[in-house]
C-alpha cells in the first residue's frame, strides 16, 4: 500500500465527509494505491456516521475507527498510524486547511528513501497564507515555538512543530508512535524530539495554508496541561 493518510476528528460532522472525499479524490487522482482512516476521538455528534457516507471511489479503502472516550489528538494520530498499512503515511487535521497535493514531491522522497519525516510549516519559505490565524493566535503560536526551543529543546530549525499536516515513513512512523506517551495536542513535539535522537532525516516545506477558525484547541483552558507536556518532553530529550 503506498499511502495511508490518518484523520483525527473530534466533533467534526460538518466536515469529516468532505474531508474523507478529498483525501480519497488525491488517491485517485495520483494513481495512489491507499487508505484513509479516520479516527473519531469520542465525538458526541454524528463524525463516523458521516465519515462513513463518504464516496471513497475505487482505489481507496475507508476505515473508521471510533473511540468510545475522549482521548485527545494525540492518542487519536497515534491510533491510527498504528492502525496503518502504508508505505508513507500522512496525518492531516480535519479541514482541509492544505491541499494535499502540496505533500507529492516528499511522499516521492520517502517512498524513494531519500527522507524519512517531512512536516509543513505555515513559516517555511515559499508558503502562501489565504486566510490566516486572529492575530492573537499567531502570539501564542510564536510563545510556544519558543518555549518549545528552551524547555524541551526543539531545534530552532524547526519552525512550526504544531501544523497538522506530516508525512512519515510507515515504518518509521509506526515505530515512533509506538513509543509516544503524550496524547495531547504535544505529541507533535515528543514525536520530533524521538525523531531526532534516534537520527531520523526531518524535513520542512511550504505549504498553501487556509486557517480554519473552527478549531478544538482552546489555549486558555489547556495553558497549564500544555506546560506540563512541554517538562515531559524534555524529560524524554535528555533520557539516553
Amino acid at each position: 500500500m503506498n499511502l495511508s493518510i490518518v484523520i483525527p476528528a473530534f466533533n467534526e460532522e460538518s466536515k469529516i465527509k468532505r474531508d474523507v472525499e478529498h483525501a480519497t479524490l488525491f488517491l485517485n487522482r495520483h494513481s495512489l494505491e491507499g487508505e484513509v482512516l479516520v479516527v473519531d476521538d469520542g465525538s458526541d455528534d454524528h463524525t463516523a456516521a458521516e465519515a462513513s457516507k463518504a464516496d471513497t471511489g475505487l482505489a481507496a479503502k475507508l476505515k473508521i475507527i471510533r473511540l468510545e472516550k475522549n482521548k485527545g489528538k494525540g492518542f487519536a494520530v497515534k491510533t491510527g498510524i498504528l492502525a496503518s498499512k502504508g508505505e508513507v503515511v500522512l496525518f492531516a487535521d480535519s479541514g482541509m486547511c492544505i491541499p494535499y497535493e502540496n505533500a507529492l514531491p516528499f511522499i516521492k522522497r520517502i517512498r524513494a528513501r531519500d527522507l524519512d519525516i517531512a512536516l509543513a510549516s505555515r513559516y517555511a519559505e515559499g508558503t502562501v497564507i489565504y486566510k490566516n490565524r486572529p492575530l492573537p493566535r499567531r502570539i501564542l503560536s510564536r510563545l510556544f515555538h519558543w518555549a518549545a526551543v528552551w524547555i524541551a529543546g526543539l531545534p530552532k530549525n524547526i519552525t512550526d512543530s504544531q501544523c497538522g499536516f506530516k508525512l512519515y515513513n510507515g515504518d518509521v512512523g509506526r515505530k515512533l508512535f509506538s513509543q509516544c506517551l503524550l496524547s495531547g495536542f504535544l505529541f507533535d513535539l515528543e514525536i520530533i524530539i524521538r525523531a531526532l535522537k534516534q537520527g531520523y532525516s526531518i524535513t520542512e516545506f511550504p505549504v498553501e495554508w487556509t486557517c480554519d477558525l473552527d478549531s478544538r484547541l482552546q489555549p486558555a483552558s489547556q495553558a497549564k496541561q500544555v506546560l506540563k507536556d512541554l517538562f515531559e518532553v524534555r524529560k524524554i530529550a535528555k533520557k539516553d
